[in-house]
């Protein structure tokens, strides 16, 4: 038995917040009261510290199988629970994809293998040829939750809308990464910095937009559930609501790149800024937030890609792939550059982090309540840390190196076992 003592206890989905004891049998939560005794129990003083439910990503790169030079599952496990994370969601595009039952079932055998709960999609079309999809039905019974082709998006309507279709008729969704590549020019850069400093076109905002008004109407025609990939617009943000004020069935994550930082990154930290899509402007950056406050943009996800050092350090940024690694850091920018400034309580950013991503695949997960999972987490809302570059991840492409943030991770709980503990 594991008894955390004395910690405020945060339950976003309850509405539950006091000082506490939480008393972990097993994989259970046996009880929570404002004094408990175990004897024989392991014990951890969290005075002073939040007790929350153990967090939940559905968007990370873990790159097993065919790019574990970058990441594999395992490394990915321990950065996972360095960052308070006790469930994430693997994307599919590794190499070969994830299209059909046979790698599915070797992704999802590895994954058994880790500390902290692991679940991964499965391709909407077949090794992202963006025409043919694949067999929904069969890689769901095999273990797949949904379906997304994330890193490339669906350019032709016809296979979007055949492809929402086939995913209402299985009782699931699919997840797209919006941009079209006829309006982009160079990946990584927004269409301003590109312009002003680096002078080629870059990733433009319509691009982005555009995309997601087409999607989200296809998705309200088919009454089927889309789901919006780390949206960084401001326009994409009104056109989501829009979408949802229709009744269309849509929903949406940020990443805590986009609520964090601007395009003007890019200049300081070089290519360890460079993803996709890229960091915007300030006028995105806060429309991102108002989305988060309205409850438009209902769920904070990482899109962790972790990159290879000599993949990133290359002479020519334009040559260097896009993307960062994202779950040693998502807790704590968003404690500093949400919480801390007022615009979310708490609370409220738990609830994107934790019960919110949870509810949309119906985990037994992101809540934390007598009889429920015993997935929790530990951490200092206050205290500060500087980023270094001593990731659990293989990776360590990251333009928070260096800064100073808000929020340490304490202790990861999975399974009622201790996987994380910072010492």
């Amino acid at each position: 038995m594991l008894l955390i003592k004395n910690g405020r206890v945060l339950d976003p989905q309850s509405g539950f917040d006091q000082v506490a004891d939480v008393l972990v049998d097993g994989k259970k939560v046996l009880k929570i009261a404002e004094q408990i005794e175990a004897e024989g129990a392991d014990v951890i003083d969290a005075a002073g510290l939040v007790v929350a439910p153990g967090l939940v990503d559905i968007h990370v790169h873990f790159r097993e199988p065919g790019q574990t030079h970058k990441e594999d599952i395992h490394t990915g496990a321990l950065a996972a629970a360095a960052g308070g994370f006790t469930t994430v969601v693997m994307m599919a595009n590794t190499n070969p994809t994830i299209s059909d039952v046979e790698t599915l079932k070797e992704v999802l055998a590895s994954a058994a293998k880790e500390d902290v709960h692991i679940y991964t999609n499965a391709t909407v079309t077949k090794n992202f040829d963006g025409q043919n999809l694949t067999d929904f039905k069969a890689l769901l019974e095999a273990g797949a939750i949904s379906f997304s082709d994330d890193g490339i998006p669906l350019q032709s309507s016809k296979v979007v809308k055949e492809a929402l279709d086939l995913a209402k008729a299985n009782n699931t969704f699919i997840a797209l990464h919006e941009e079209d590549p006829e309006l982009n020019g160079i990946l990584g850069f927004n269409e301003g910095i590109a312009q002003d400093k680096f002078h080629f076109c870059g990733a433009t905002g319509v691009a982005e937009y555009s995309m997601i008004a087409r999607d989200v109407m296809i998705a309200y025609d088919r009454q089927a559930h889309l789901h919006i990939q780390h949206l960084s617009k401001a326009e994409s943000v009104k056109v989501v609501e829009f979408a949802q004020n229709l009744g269309a069935k849509i929903t949406a994550e940020a990443a805590p790149q986009h609520f964090s930082k601007t395009e003007d990154l890019l200049l300081l930290k070089g290519a360890a800024a460079k993803m996709n899509p890229p960091l915007r402007t300030e006028k995105d950056r806060l429309a991102v937030i108002e989305g988060l406050k309205s409850g438009v943009i209902s769920i904070i996800a990482t899109d962790h890609a972790p990159h290879h050092a000599d993949e990133k350090n290359v002479e020519d940024m334009t040559k260097a792939p896009s993307g960062m690694t994202g779950l040693e850091t998502s807790l704590s920018l968003g404690l500093t550059n949400l919480v801390a400034t007022g615009d979310l309580t708490l609370s409220e950013l738990l609830a994107k982090m934790t019960s919110n991503p949870s509810s949309l695949y119906s985990f037994d997960a992101g809540y934390l309540a007598e009889n429920g999972p015993a997935d929790i987490v530990i951490f200092s809302d206050e205290e500060e840390r500087v980023v270094s570059e001593d990731f659990a991840s293989k990776a360590s492409n990251s333009p928070f190196i260096g800064e100073k943030l808000k929020g340490v991770v304490k202790y990861t709980i999975s399974n009622g076992r201790i996987v994380y503990q910072n010492k």
